[in-house]
């Protein structure tokens, strides 16, 4: 691959605009086109020799507990991965439930824990190269990028669900005010540390590394952000799709892991048709009975909200109608096979059927595309945070997408008005705006008769 493009002699960048350290940074990364116009067709583009000379992962380390490998002592490796796979999914569902039960606040905090945990995953595949290069300010800014982002979402979520306690506190009512302006103000400080940050001969790879640290801002910190939107429209629309997804995963692994020959896609060897089809119908079939298990308790369906008496959040409401039991008419079909003319269900289960066939048909894609990220870098995992699995990273890389999928599915089919939030933001106005709209809403009940007429 060097070779070929010493022979291409190409690119319009003469020397003083990129050094050849840049160059070989730019190699590294992956991020230099090929310029030769005629390249020999049987030099294959993902050879060994376009290998980094600096690690990008520590995935390769065998962090796997030491009486779990005393275990599995003379196991073929195949084997072996499956049983350290095996366990250490057991250990990550049991302290799912845990936090669950924990409560929606232990939940944010680990949505936030995840958050950093895959933003530096990805940002240290970039600094182990650029680190060498002296160039000022790249890990800084990352993280700076990272608060200021973070700064914005979270204050957006406070102003919207939160809006009794900003009113009641002087502090937070300046904050939210000027909420968007500060976030534009941190960010523009980020960016012109950046400007005063460029060296000369090092822009073009500064400028990918900028890139950089924006595009993993956008895959993690804004599906992160919707993640908690979910959770606060009512946990079961975060459990469900966390949920099935992981049992997707599983199902897949488990049905290719026995069954598996037929190779599904370039990008991801060990995926096989048989797996994908079997994650499939397990998928459907497990969403249908936990949406009807789940839908029984307040405690999953209500939305999350928060108690300015008492100051705590809480889950207690009238729950809406899809989380009500329904007397379904069974086609003529399925009632001369099964003998039944009506079914009861709860309409959430019917939904839940769409959210299973998206984290078994398309969410997969999400981890196809984080397999095409690591062949391009040369790395086999994001990190080696979780013996088996790799880094967080790894594990999430189809949960982002699903919670876009679910974000979208719940604005577009599933919520109305929230009196709440309605509610929190007439009591953020001033006193004779309040009393506008009471006279205007009085006025419009009394006229279709809900109110009785005036004296």
């Amino acid at each position: 691959m060097t070779e070929l493009r010493r022979r291409g002699g190409g690119g319009g960048d003469s020397p003083e605009n990129m050094s050849d350290k840049e160059a070989d940074a730019e190699d590294r990364l992956g991020l230099q086109p090929d310029t030769d116009p005629d390249p020999d067709p049987d030099v294959d583009i993902d050879c060994k020799a376009d290998t980094p000379d600096v690690p990008l992962s520590t995935a390769d380390t065998d962090n796997t507990p030491q009486c779990l490998n005393k275990a599995l002592e003379g196991l073929p490796p195949r084997w072996k991965n499956y049983w350290i796979r095996g366990v250490l999914s057991v250990a990550m569902i049991s302290g799912f439930f845990l936090i669950i039960y924990l409560g929606p606040v232990t939940l944010l905090l680990v949505v936030m824990t995840v958050q950093i945990k895959c933003f530096h995953e990805i940002i240290t595949i970039g600094y182990r190269v650029y680190h060498s290069y002296e160039l000022p300010w790249f890990r800084t800014l990352s993280w700076y990028f990272l608060v200021c982002v973070n700064y914005f979402f979270y204050g957006e979520t406070l102003a919207d669900y939160f809006g009794a306690l900003v009113q009641r506190e002087e502090p937070l009512q300046f904050l939210a005010r000027y909420h968007r302006f500060i976030s534009f103000a941190l960010y523009l400080a980020g960016f012109c540390m950046f400007v005063l940050s460029l060296v000369k001969k090092h822009y073009r790879l500064q400028f990918y590394m900028f890139a950089w640290t924006h595009v993993t801002l956008l895959i993690v910190v804004t599906q992160s952000h919707l993640v908690i939107q979910n959770l606060f429209e009512g946990m079961i629309w975060f459990i469900v799709p966390i949920s099935i997804v992981i049992c997707n995963d599983i199902m897949a692994y488990l049905f290719g892991f026995f069954f598996g020959r037929t190779p599904l896609i370039k990008l991801s060897p060990k995926k096989t048709w048989e797996g994908f089809i079997g994650g499939f119908f397990s998928t459907v079939v497990f969403g249908f009975i936990l949406a009807y298990l789940l839908s029984h308790f307040q405690y999953f369906v209500c939305p999350v909200g928060f108690n300015s008496e008492t100051n705590r959040f809480t889950v207690e409401c009238q729950p809406s109608e899809i989380f009500e039991l329904q007397t379904y008419t069974l086609p003529a079909v399925v009632q001369n096979t099964l003998t039944w003319k009506t079914v009861q269900m709860f309409p959430f289960q019917i939904h839940s059927v769409f959210l299973s066939s998206f984290a078994s048909l398309i969410g997969p894609f999400g981890g196809f595309f984080a397999s095409g990220f690591k062949r391009a870098f040369k790395i086999k995992d994001f990190a080696s945070t979780i013996p088996g699995h790799g880094g967080i990273m790894d594990r999430f890389d189809c949960q982002y997408l699903m919670a876009t999928f679910v974000h979208v599915y719940i604005t577009s089919f599933i919520r109305g008005p929230n009196p709440s939030k309605v509610l929190q933001q007439l009591l953020m106005l001033q006193p004779e705006q309040q009393l506008s709209i009471f006279h205007t809403l009085h006025n419009q009940l009394r006229e279709r008769g809900l109110l009785p007429p005036a004296d």
